[in-house]
C-alpha cells in the first residue's frame, strides 16, 4: 500500500504564506492525478486543488489566484504553495493521489492531514 506523508502545515497570520507538501512512498506504482482538499469540524471534505499527471491544475474558486499546485513526478512529491492566506483557510488540509499498482486496480491514497490556522 502506497502511503503519503504531508509537512509544512502550521500557524500563519493572515497575508502571510505556506506551503504543504505530501511525499508518496511504496513499492511498484506509479500516480495519476494529485491533489488537495480541506475539511473543517462537521463540514464535507472539499476540494482545495488537482493537478494532472502532466501538470495541468484545477482550483476551487475560493483559491483561484492564492494558491500554486505542483508536482515533482520523479520525487513522487506534490505541493501547494498557499499565499495571501485568509482566517476562513484554517482547516485540516489532505493529500490526495490516484494510484496505479502494477498489477493492481487503481485506488485512492490519502495523507493523514496537516493543520492549516491561519489568526486575524
Amino acid at each position: 500500500q502506497v502511503q503519503l506523508v504531508e509537512s509544512g502545515g502550521g500557524l500563519v497570520q493572515a497575508g502571510g504564506s505556506l506551503r504543504l507538501s505530501c511525499a508518496a512512498s511504496g513499492r511498484a506504482f506509479s500516480i495519476r492525478a494529485m491533489g488537495w482538499y480541506r475539511q473543517g469540524p462537521g463540514k464535507q471534505r472539499e476540494l482545495v486543488a488537482t493537478i494532472s499527471t502532466g501538470g495541468r491544475p484545477d482550483y476551487a474558486d475560493s483559491v483561484k489566484g492564492r494558491f500554486t499546485i505542483s508536482r515533482d513526478n520523479a520525487k513522487n512529491t506534490v505541493y501547494l504553495q498557499m499565499d495571501s492566506l485568509k482566517p476562513e483557510d484554517t482547516t485540516v488540509y489532505f493529500c490526495n493521489a490516484q494510484i496505479d499498482p502494477v498489477g493492481g486496480l487503481l485506488y485512492d491514497s490519502w495523507g493523514q492531514g496537516t493543520q492549516v490556522t491561519v489568526s486575524s
